[in-house]
């Protein structure tokens, strides 16, 4: 899966936030959404302008992202 064919972070839209091209949805929404435990059935019912490929993208986009950057976690 190539995320940047799906994903695009444009200054003038959703502030610059990772979004979904053509669209304002913000990746960061389907992966609350996921980890929500809401099926990808739910995800595209609540976003029809989405695509499975779409959250297939947004998936490859934050395991991408975790492993270039370190956030720090409670031990």
């Amino acid at each position: 899966m190539n995320w940047r064919e799906r994903i695009t972070a444009n200054p003038l839209v959703c502030h610059g936030k990772a979004c979904i091209k053509g669209t304002r949805i913000m990746v960061s929404i389907i992966l609350d959404n996921l980890a929500d435990n809401a099926s990808e059935e739910d995800i595209l019912k609540s976003y029809p302008s989405l695509s499975p490929e779409d959250i297939k993208a947004a998936i490859a986009y934050a395991a991408e992202l975790s492993r270039e950057r370190l956030v720090a976690v409670s031990l």
